[in-house]
Parts: structure tokens; C-alpha cells; sequence
């Protein structure tokens, strides 16, 4: 055989490849024509989490303000399970056009460090739209623990014949990991019970079946402020405008103590650009509503809104971040 045998395929592959080309320009033409009109139809915003909880809490937030933007209702369609996983795999496997969405928690870039298979690559396969917010996590206990401050209740638990229980959203969740990092930092010992949720692991530690939580301040607060729960401390380096009153961990005996959760928006990978940035302006646009301003202040959350490109490169610098905190912790997924 001789060398133009091989090169008759190879033209024909060229011009195969062409049409192929030429036929996905067509059909991106008409979808760019008429992006200028979506939606045009109900969003779907997933929520891998129970009705309650930080994550759902702040996802009716902005799709109540979202949904009047943009005309169309945005319908919350919590879907809890597996650290947040169930829900993320949905939106991850949904059609890519604009029309199913993910709220989550930055639970969504600590997941991979704990799964040797999670269902989706955390970061190729969504298409980042925006941050909505930044939340310090509080230390709460229940009211009959006889402890006031972080120093009384670390002798407590050092002095207790058994550990005390302390709750979480889920494993993996910025929750579980928040009380495995102050085991370490405080040298102590404490058993992770973790729950489908913050809602259901509130109601528990509401109950006492449960001493204490690491838990977001927007699902916290309305507990706090009406004394069930009492507030020991919050992760972060400086205290919320939300708690005054309540010192950090670091200030609390443990320099360096940092943790904080945040909720962000994602679609499908191969969602078109034009509408992943047209949904990321008016995430923008939302957040600096006063009145949304507010809201978020009075749950202790930060509001953010940033671009695509912002918020890709801040979830990938989190996901390695979070990798090395697993990895300092030993967490593992039960």
C-alpha cells in the first residue's frame, strides 16, 4: 500500500470534521439568538440538603429574588443525602441549559478528598456561576452543659469519664470537620454524630440528645437568639457583626483557628456561557440589595456575588485547601 491509500481516509476525516464544525455552529446560532429571551420557563434550583438548614436557607433567599428578576418562578428542590452528593450528581447529569441549578455549600470541594469515587469531578463537571455568601460557623452548646466559655467547656470534656457528642450536618461537611480540627487544636476527644442536615442535627442538640455543634450561623442564629442554644464561640479570625458578644476560637485560647463555610450557585458543565453569566450578573445584582444585605447580616452570612471566572479559581484554591485539613485530621467518611 502506498502513502496516498492512508491520505484518502484522512481527507475524508478532515471534511467529516468540518460538517461537524459547521453543523454545531448552527445549532449554537439559534440557542445564541434566543438565549437574549431566557428563561422561558420554570428554573429548577436543586438543594442537596433538608428544608432548614444554612445551604436551603440562603438558596430561598436568592431565588425569591432571582425568580423576580428573571420572570419565571425558581422552584427549591431539596434533594438530601450523602454529604450533598445526591443532589450535586442530578444537577451534575441534568441537561445543560439553564434550567437546573445547584445551591450548595462548600461541602461540594471538601467531598472529594474524602471519597476514593465520588459520582462527578467537583469542578469540571459544573460550571461555576457565583459565591452567594461567606458564613462563620458558631460553636453552640445546650443550654444544661455546664459550660460558658470554649476554655470551661474543653476541661469538660477532659474531665468527662465519656466523650461528649457533638453533631454535624453530614460526615465530610465544614461542620464535622470544624469539630475534628478543635479536637486537635484542644487535645481532646469527642464523638462525631453526624446527621442529613443541619435541621435534623438542630432539633437534636435543641433535644440534648447531643452536647454541642459546629454549625452555620444562619441556621444557628434563630436557636441562639431565643436561648436554646447557647453560643460559645465562631470560627472565624474576627467576630461577626451578627454575635458581637461572642468571641472567636483564637481569641478563646487556639491562635490560628479558621474555618469558615460558604454557598455558592453552580449549572451543568456545558450550560452555554451567555447564560451562566447572565445568571451570575443577577446573583451580582441581588447581593447588593440592601434588603437582601440585610437579611444575610441578620443570619451572619457575608454576601459575596462574584464572577464565573472569580468564583471557578476561589472553589479550586478551596478544594485544595480543604484536602490538606482532611488530610491534618484524619476524617473519614463512616
Amino acid at each position: 500500500m502506498d502513502a496516498n491509500h492512508f491520505a484518502r481516509p484522512s481527507r475524508c476525516l478532515d471534511r467529516r470534521q468540518l460538517l461537524k464544525s459547521a453543523a454545531a455552529g448552527l445549532v449554537a446560532l439559534p440557542f445564541g439568538v434566543h438565549s437574549q429571551d431566557y428563561p422561558s420557563r420554570p428554573i429548577r434550583l436543586v438543594v442537596p440538603f433538608p428544608p432548614g438548614g444554612p445551604t436551603d436557607v440562603l438558596a430561598r433567599i436568592a431565588a425569591t429574588r432571582l425568580a423576580g428578576r428573571l420572570g419565571q418562578p425558581v422552584i427549591i428542590d431539596n434533594k438530601p443525602g450523602a454529604s450533598g452528593m445526591i443532589g450535586a450528581d442530578a444537577v451534575a447529569k441534568a441537561v445543560p441549559d439553564g434550567y437546573t441549578l445547584l445551591a450548595n455549600a462548600s461541602i461540594h470541594v471538601i467531598n472529594p478528598s474524602l471519597y476514593a469515587k465520588p459520582r462527578y469531578d467537583a469542578l469540571a463537571d459544573f460550571a461555576a456561576i457565583s459565591n452567594l455568601a461567606d458564613v462563620p460557623l458558631v460553636l453552640g452548646v445546650h443550654p444544661k452543659v455546664p459550660a460558658r466559655s470554649v476554655k470551661e467547656l474543653v476541661a469538660l470534656a477532659k474531665s468527662s469519664s465519656t466523650p461528649l457528642a457533638f453533631a454535624s450536618a453530614g460526615n465530610a461537611t465544614s461542620q464535622h470537620l470544624s469539630g475534628e480540627a478543635f479536637k486537635i487544636a484542644a487535645g481532646i476527644d469527642m464523638l462525631h454524630v453526624p446527621y442529613k442536615g443541619s435541621a435534623p442535627a438542630l432539633t437534636d442538640l435543641v433535644g440534648g440528645q447531643v452536647q454541642l455543634m459546629f454549625d452555620s450561623l444562619p441556621s444557628s442564629m434563630p436557636f441562639i437568639k431565643s436561648g436554646a442554644i447557647r453560643p460559645l464561640a465562631v470560627t472565624t479570625p474576627r467576630r461577626s457583626s451578627a454575635l458581637p458578644d461572642v468571641p472567636t476560637v483564637a481569641e478563646s485560647g487556639y491562635p490560628g483557628f479558621s474555618i469558615s463555610t460558604w454557598y455558592g450557585m453552580w449549572a451543568p458543565s456545558a450550560t452555554p456561557t451567555p447564560v451562566v453569566e447572565h445568571l451570575s450578573r443577577e446573583i451580582a445584582a441581588i447581593v447588593r440589595l440592601p434588603e437582601v444585605r440585610e437579611q444575610f447580616a441578620s443570619l451572619g452570612a457575608e454576601p459575596i456575588g462574584n464572577t464565573p471566572k472569580e468564583f471557578a479559581a476561589f472553589a479550586k484554591a478551596e478544594l485544595s485547601k480543604w484536602a490538606g485539613i482532611v488530610k491534618q485530621s484524619g476524617a473519614k467518611v463512616e
